[in-house]
């Protein structure tokens, strides 16, 4: 893999999201691997994007069934593709879910329960706002000992971890994009009370990144 980070792109698509994901995928099943239930279950990703981390993870847990969901439909073929290519049989086709229009999360086709749901790296580009959406599916959609994890950099208590994390907020404020720019995990926290959940658990990460674990209260 070429370590060279190409410039930043938000797009699911693009050269930059390809190389965040290579070097962010490894920490994160480590995670999965210990938080993911031993038996049966059905996990749900929401913004998939290309496909690459739940094409990466679903291998390694042939007991259990996962969703691809996005509410970008133009990548839904690369979703499908990645699973074809890596033989991925217990990879669902994808559904349109947007975390702003809640009639979508109900009509997609999703079971009535799940597991866990996962979401990587979508609030350094996307507004705060959203937070609320994900913590509201997430209550109706979670099973009473199921877990959300929601995994990128944050802001902590208003200010940033690392100084590399607040040249990464510099870099995104800059691109002149209204909401780019790390969020504050209180944030999220406030979204999850609203909707019965609460932070179990923040994992530090490699790379000033964090492994946000919520639940149901």
């Amino acid at each position: 893999m070429n370590d060279d980070k190409p410039p930043l792109d938000p797009h699911p698509l693009s050269e930059y999201v390809a190389w965040a994901g290579n070097r962010n995928r490894e920490p994160i099943l480590g995670v999965l691997k210990e938080k993911l239930p031993k038996d049966t279950g059905r996990v749900l990703e929401m913004a998939s994007g290309s496909g690459m981390h739940i094409n990466f993870f679903a291998p390694h847990f042939d007991h259990l069934h996962f969703h691809p969901s996005d509410k970008d439909v133009e990548v839904f073929d690369n979703i499908k593709n990645l699973s074809n290519e890596h033989g991925n049989d217990n990879i669902a086709d994808p559904v349109h879910l947007d975390l702003t229009n809640p009639e979508s999360w109900f009509n997609a086709g999703l079971p009535a329960s799940f597991s866990a749901i996962f979401c990587i790296n979508i609030f350094q580009v996307a507004p705060v706002s959203i937070a609320d959406g994900m913590m509201q599916c997430a209550e109706h959609l979670l099973a009473d000992d199921g877990f959300l994890l929601i995994y990128g950099p944050f802001q902590v208590k208003g200010g940033f971890t690392t100084e590399s994390n607040q040249d990464f907020h510099k870099i995104l404020s800059s691109a002149g994009v209204a909401e780019w720019g790390l969020k504050d995990v209180a944030d999220l926290q406030a979204a999850a009370e609203k909707h019965g959940l609460e932070l179990k658990q923040q994992i530090d990460m490699p790379a000033n990144n964090f492994s946000l674990i919520f639940g149901k209260k």
